[in-house]
């Protein structure tokens, strides 16, 4: 039973130690504390983030024992312009009588390293403090040890801080962090900046390109927040604006030696001629290195922010690898007074902190104390100044971003005069300041700085986006000149966005033409693009648009057809209107017909005179003269109403031409048959017991050629009632020309006045076929015979002519068989007359014309 007893013993006193240590449980910070690098005393403070150190010496890590605290090297005079911009800001509130009285801003100021981790590590610090605290309801209702962070200047820390602050509703306000993913509310409820976003960089530098005639490009993007999701909008945009990326890789300034060679392998080896470097400066500096030992010159870079305006880059470039660059920038700005309190680093050095001792002995190239014996170094006094000194602390190009600091830490003076009611005094209730309130304010705010700029956030907690185009132009003298060769503003109208002086630019290799960096060349007008297969849209052959069709742009994707009237010139980038073609009396087809019309017209009058001249002769008094002379008449009328079909169609000319063609052939025809019959019956009548003639007498021949051309005249009045011919514009015929005809109107009407013709001239044929044999001298039925068979002849072959032949030439076919077969009716019926009456007047008797002659 002792053993349980001693058991108790031991127990009862670890009991009574856990118990009295839960009534004073303490908070206490795992791992080591992070102090600050600088500390300045106020009513309110403001922390601070910056990367004075860009790396870092890397431990092998044995897991087996605790990490080493980091040993931070390679300073950034960047960042200690950041934080004397910082420093001045905080210094001019203070002697302001007008912005927060009697109220005095104090900070804290931290480095990390560029460390993710030890970014998150301080803003913690910055937020909870170092000191250790009992765990009561009272200490976690504390409020923040800082009302507002400053930084940091890359998005990668600034998406980590903002991801571990923003519960705490703690303001960050970061200089130049550009990474469009920041302006997620969701994710980064408390992060503002006042540096524009890179969805409106990323834009812009897509629109740059595009202006420019750049279709086939490359791309190298820091592998991180900012180059990846800046490198997404740019590609995105840039499709949409139809450029294309042969390549887009992916660089950081600790990838092996291996892979920056086969980014310049890639380079080297691409057919674009244009780079667009979505990196930061850091990054750049150690690409830039490879590029000029690889001596990779003659490419047009186009650059983003973070390095297009940093003096320490283009001092590095002694290859002038990017003479010529062109890019983004934030708009220059000035602070009066900012510059001089930058160079004043002695109140930097009067800290003591090692930091800040290291910064003055690489700032001047000294040693505060000599760390070994016999170094050659020599010893700093501590009243160096900065006069002749040039380096990247002393170069202010980037004086917008340090402005962008200042307008920070304004942003927030303002925001908290607001809250504690300023006037002339201030509330001064310090301790209760809430996060979430100034959080607030600071969206709210809306000021001009001393210099006359307007300062505010929107809801996603961004300035407005404007930008200088940047373009490095080299000078004898010294590296490069930053040259402001345009503007972007994206708060204008789109078409308005951009402006680029474009004769300002110098190019790369010094070149005053702008690069060309396509695929293919541009298509011209009157061609079209056509893909080439497996590859971008940006690689296409130029295929000429087909026929019928234009293209009036360059780089067509598609050919337009004309309108029905017009037709493609012969560039095919325009559409003109067609030839009206028709049959006129200026061509030499229309003259010829209207020559042969006019020579019938006067042979016939001829013919008539004739024929009156000898009216009372026996053979013109044998020949019917009555008919012979309306039969004259008609061969007259049909020679004339040839010329109807030549010259435009109109309305009355189309219903003009038909009409009168098949009323003069019918009265034509109608004659011939009465002579026909008359020759017939005067033969009958000779025979014993045959009185035919009686029934055939001159009333009769007349009735006969009245009743034949009555009925030819109700068709033609019928197809003018019903549908009659009409002009019309023929566009089947000819492709590049319009052919003006005559519709016919109705088909039907028209075909049966041809097949009334045709029906009269094969009755005619048949009773002079019949009468061919009757005495010779009195036999004019052989002549009526053969010219019935030549007009057959014509008119049976007009038809297939008719129909076969296009436009006008089917109108010169028609007169053709017109003229021709009326040609045919006077020389066969009436020239052997004339010849008779004129060359042979011995046989103009009446005996030889009863056959008693000798």
């Amino acid at each position: 039973m002792k053993q349980p007893e001693q058991g108790w013993v031991f127990l009862l006193p670890l009991l009574s130690a856990y118990f009295s240590h839960a009534e004073q449980q303490l908070c206490t910070h795992r791992g080591d504390p992070e102090f600050p690098q600088l500390v300045k005393d106020g009513d309110i403070m403001l922390g601070g983030v910056f990367t004075f150190r860009v790396s870092w010496n890397k431990e092998e890590t044995t897991y087996e024992e605790k990490p080493l605290r980091l040993q931070c090297t390679s300073l950034n005079f960047r960042e200690f312009q950041m934080l004397q911009a910082m420093l001045f800001t905080i210094e001019e509130i203070n002697n302001s009588s007008d912005l927060l009285p009697g109220i005095y801003l104090g900070c804290k100021i931290y480095d990390t390293c560029g460390s993710i981790a030890r970014s998150i590590k301080v803003s913690l610090e910055l937020v909870n403090g170092n000191e250790n605290v009992s765990a009561t309801s009272e200490a976690c209702a504390r409020p923040a040890q800082v009302q507002a962070i400053m930084g940091e200047a890359s998005s990668s820390p600034s998406m980590a801080i903002a991801t571990v602050i923003g519960p705490f509703s703690v303001p960050l306000i970061s200089q130049f962090a550009t990474c469009a993913c920041l302006s997620d509310k969701s994710k980064y409820p408390s992060f503002l900046r006042t540096i524009p976003s890179d969805y409106y960089q990323s834009r812009a530098l897509a629109q740059l390109v595009k202006h420019f005639g750049w279709t086939w490009i490359g791309a190298i993007r820091t592998n991180d927040d900012y180059g990846n999701n800046g490198m997404a909008t740019f590609t995105e945009t840039a499709e949409q604006l139809g450029v294309c990326l042969e390549y887009s890789l992916t660089f950081f300034r600790t990838d092996p030696w291996d892979k920056i060679q086969k980014i310049i392998e890639t380079i080297r080896s691409s057919t674009s001629k244009v780079i667009v470097a979505f990196i930061s400066q850091a990054d750049m500096d150690v690409l830039l290195q490879e590029l000029s030992r690889s001596n990779l010159t003659g490419y047009q870079w186009v650059g983003s922010e973070a390095w297009i305006f940093d003096f320490q880059s283009a001092s590095r470039d002694n290859k002038r690898i990017l003479d010529g660059a062109i890019g983004l920038s934030i708009p220059k700005a000035h602070v009066s007074g900012l510059k001089e309190f930058i160079l004043d680093v002695k109140p930097l050095y009067l800290t003591s902190n090692d930091l800040f001792v290291e910064f003055w002995e690489e700032l001047f190239s000294c040693k505060v104390k000599q760390s070994e014996p016999g170094e050659t170094q020599r010893l700093c006094t501590g009243h160096e100044n900065l006069t002749g000194v040039e380096n990247s602390f002393t170069d202010m190009s980037l004086m917008p971003i340090f402005s962008n600091m200042y307008k920070g830490v304004y942003a927030v003076a303002h925001a908290l005069h607001d809250i504690l009611g300023c006037n002339k005094t201030c509330n001064n209730k310090v301790p209760l300041l809430d996060p979430l309130t100034i959080l607030q304010h600071i969206k709210g705010i809306r000021f001009k700085t001393k210099e006359g700029e307007e300062v505010y956030f929107n809801e996603n907690g961004d300035p407005a986006a404007k930008y200088d185009i940047i373009n490095w132009q080299p000078r004898e003298d010294g590296p490069v000149s930053f040259e402001t060769v345009g503007r972007y503003d994206a708060s204008l109208p789109a078409d308005e966005q951009m402006n680029v002086q474009q004769k300002s630019v110098v190019w790369a290799q010094n070149s005053e033409q702008v690069p060309v960096s396509v695929c293919s060349e541009t298509c011209p007008p009157g061609t079209r693009k056509v893909l080439q297969k497996g590859k971008p849209v940006c690689c296409y052959d130029c295929i000429k648009c087909a026929e019928g069709e234009i293209s009036n742009s360059t780089d067509s994707v598609s050919c337009v057809r004309c309108p029905l009237e017009s037709w493609p010139n012969e560039k095919r980038d325009a559409c003109v209107k067609k030839e009206a073609v028709f049959l006129s009396y200026e061509e030499i087809m229309g003259a010829l017909l209207t020559a042969a019309s006019l020579f019938g017209t006067c042979m016939t009058s001829v013919v008539a005179y004739i024929f009156v001249k000898y009216r009372n002769t026996p053979l013109v008094r044998a020949n019917n003269s009555e008919l012979s002379f309306l039969l004259l008449f008609s061969l007259k009328m049909c020679f004339l109403c040839s010329l109807t079909f030549i010259g435009q169609p109109s309305d009355w000319s189309c219903m003009l031409r038909h009409t009168s063609f098949g009323i003069a052939f019918v009265l034509c025809i109608s004659c011939v048959l009465g002579k026909t019959i008359v020759v017939l019956m005067a033969f009958k009548a000779t025979l014993p017991g045959r009185n035919v003639m009686k029934w055939f007498g001159p009333v009769q021949q007349r009735l006969s050629v009245l009743g034949f051309s009555v009925v030819q005249v109700i068709i033609c009045i019928l197809w003018l009632i019903i549908s009659p011919p009409f002009p019309s514009k023929n566009f089947k015929e000819f492709k590049d020309k319009i052919s003006l005809e005559c519709a016919l109107g109705s088909s039907v009407c028209f075909w049966a006045v041809l097949g009334y013709i045709g029906f009269l001239a094969t009755l005619c044929f048949i009773c002079a076929f019949l009468a061919r044999k009757l005495p010779d001298n009195f036999n004019e039925a052989k002549f009526i015979t053969f010219s019935m068979l030549i007009f057959c002849a014509v008119w049976i072959t007009f038809i297939p002519a008719y129909v076969s032949s296009p436009g006008k030439f089917s109108v010169a076919v028609e007169i053709f068989a017109i003229l021709a077969s009326t040609f045919g009716l006077l020389i066969c019926i009436f020239i052997p007359k004339c010849y008779v009456i004129l060359m042979k007047p011995e046989r103009n008797t009446k005996k030889s014309m009863m056959g008693k002659g000798a």
